[in-house]
């Protein structure tokens, strides 16, 4: 079992533009309502790096920057787990079809951001950090395959933790063999030791065995929120948090594994 505190944490999906707006929907106090969300441009990416970032990019760095600015800490001394299940899918999109053209004129921007790690890579520039960083994907297990990367990561090196989760649609055709129900972006910043601000104590146990069904989403059109994009597959547990009450969630992982996860308020 590893445990680990959870500092700050921000969520990015239609009907919850940011943690502080999500809270009272994850608690039930109002209704959820997806609404399309806003064209993303994270401050701290300086400007000639915001002109060549991708919808995709954006939209983590912008979930990323939300958890460090609830935070104290400095994000020069942050290590960093991005997880994504499709990555740049626009981009991809982009390359195949230019390679699919006569002269083959891929966009050296658009090669440039093709692979998977560039978030992370854009993440470096704008905070200036030379702290580790990786770059992940687990398919629909993204999120969890995130999260522990991330404890262990925060436990084995003493080292704090941004985790950040996301996955936007994809561009047809190729939404038709992966579709996302809408953009999700999800992140957190995880300590090895509680420190001021931590929130919450996780206890994760990855079980290798289907123990129980998953932990799911009561309102329905959080539930397909859920199912939809492997980055809203970390719901339950922002319920869970948002709720501020000690309690246990499930969630599935690759195979039939299972993630078991104690919250504990601090």
């Amino acid at each position: 079992m590893m445990q680990v505190y959870l500092n700050t944490l921000a969520l990015i999906a239609p009907g919850l533009l940011g943690w502080q707006a999500s809270v009272p929907i994850l608690t039930r106090q109002t209704p959820y309502k997806a609404t399309p969300l806003p064209r993303f441009s994270p401050s701290f990416l300086p400007s000639n790096a915001r002109r060549r970032t991708t919808v995709t990019i954006k939209l983590a760095l912008q979930v990323a920057q939300e958890a460090l600015e609830a935070s104290a800490l400095s994000p020069k001394h942050l290590s960093t787990v991005f997880s994504s299940c499709m990555g740049n899918s626009e981009v991809i999109d982009n390359v195949c079809r230019a390679l699919s053209l006569p002269d083959k004129p891929v966009s050296p921007t658009y090669f440039h951001n093709s692979v998977h790690n560039a978030p992370a890579g854009y993440w470096a520039i704008a905070t200036h950090s030379q702290m580790p960083s990786i770059s992940l994907s687990a398919y629909d297990a993204s999120f969890v395959a995130g999260l522990l990367e991330a404890s262990a990561l925060a436990i084995v090196e003493n080292t704090d933790v941004l985790l950040v989760c996301y996955d936007h649609t994809a561009p047809e055709p190729l939404s038709k063999a992966r579709f996302f129900e809408a953009p999700v972006a999800v992140a957190l910043l995880l300590t090895r030791e509680q420190i001021a601000g931590s929130c919450a104590k996780l206890s994760l146990k990855l079980i290798e065995a289907r123990i129980d069904s998953e932990t799911q989403m009561a309102e329905p059109a959080l539930e397909k929120l859920r199912t939809g994009n492997p980055a809203a597959r970390s719901l339950p547990l922002l319920q869970a948090i948002a709720q501020a009450v000690s309690g246990r969630i499930i969630l599935p992982y690759l195979d039939d594994n299972q993630l078991v996860v104690g919250i504990e308020p601090c």
